[in-house]
């Protein structure tokens, strides 16, 4: 789970205190292990500071305080400010920028090397994935990579991420996808085609970032002219 640090202080020497930020992003490269660092001013009062500093987990926060750089910056950091800096430690429950990350990483796993991974990290154990061109939605973890294998058994393929766009427990991606149709697909045997087609997908994400459903648009039926099987309907 990802944990935010916020440190709440009031210094009328901002200039020097962002000199020693300076100073300690460059003493811990390749050490610390924040992975995002805010620093905001609050409107009403120019000597009222909160930075807001993210991690992977709160053991990370913990490895990162243990530095003994990040102790000596403290040290000064108090020092610069007015009074007594407060600390306010944070588990993130919900972060839609972790669901835009995690949508990326499902259609980064989906067409993926080798063999398909666990898909538990990504997605829910009763996940729900609507699509129009299969005459039953697949439900369940089972489903879903029997689906997944089915595609990924006919063709090499990766996917391109043209759009993302979040809202609430949403995440809508507009992709671009490309393949090698290597084996059977729906009846076609392998041709050796170089295809693509174009497609949106909606993920509904549970509040720990895991994805719960998904609902599919994409242009199969372009995908099945390139495969050459309407051929024959065009005559």
């Amino acid at each position: 789970m990802t944990f935010v640090q916020l440190i709440d202080c009031r210094t009328s020497r901002f200039d020097e205190m962002n000199r020693l930020m300076d100073r300690w992003v460059e003493q811990t490269k390749g050490k610390r292990t924040a992975t995002h660092d805010i620093i905001g001013s609050d409107r009403s009062d120019a000597s009222h500071f909160i930075e807001i500093v993210e991690f992977p987990s709160y053991e990370e926060a913990m490895r990162n305080s243990h530095l003994p750089e990040t102790d000596r910056i403290f040290q000064e950091m108090v020092a610069l400010c007015d009074e007594t800096p407060t600390f306010t430690d944070l588990d993130v429950m919900r972060d839609e920028q972790l669901y835009d990350a995690s949508a990326r990483r499902f259609f980064e796993t989906l067409g993926g090397k080798g063999e398909l991974p666990p898909l538990n990290d990504l997605l829910v154990e009763d996940y729900h994935d609507h699509d129009p061109s299969n005459p039953q939605d697949a439900i369940g973890m089972d489903a879903i990579r029997r689906e997944a294998e089915m595609w990924r058994s006919a063709f090499d393929f990766s996917f391109t991420i043209e759009d993302q766009v979040a809202q609430g427990d949403r995440v809508c991606t507009r992709w671009t996808w490309n393949g090698t149709h290597k084996g059977d697909f729906l009846g076609i045997a392998a041709t050796g085609k170089k295809v693509s087609m174009t497609g949106t997908t909606i993920h509904r994400f549970i509040p720990e970032g895991k994805i719960a459903e998904g609902w599919w648009q994409y242009d199969r039926l372009g995908l099945m002219a390139q495969l050459g099987a309407l051929e024959g309907l065009e005559r």
